[in-house]
């Protein structure tokens, strides 16, 4: 039961992540006001890392942006690491 509500909190944040993505650059296109890098962050650190760098892929929105892919990348390498370490375990 337990690996189905983390499962399901994971397809959650992806979905809500890669959503975010998509939303931001439409708002960029039509000269809204812009979602925060650090809401986009705080979505795959959540857990929606792989939801984020396929919103980034899709929509083609901050690819090149720095510090923000940076983070993005230093994310996804802590969530590796934490996942080897529970495997391991």
């Amino acid at each position: 039961m337990t690996a189905i509500l983390i499962a399901a909190a994971l397809l959650t944040a992806n979905i809500i992540a890669f959503t975010l993505f998509g939303l931001d650059k439409r708002r960029a296109r039509m000269g809204l006001r812009r979602l925060s890098e650090r809401s986009l962050l705080l979505w795959a650190l959540a857990g929606g890392t792989p939801g984020a760098f396929l919103g980034r892929h899709v929509f083609r929105h901050k690819t090149r942006k720095q510090p923000f892919s940076t983070l993005l990348w230093l994310i996804a390498a802590a969530q590796a690491a934490g996942v080897a370490v529970l495997i391991l375990l």
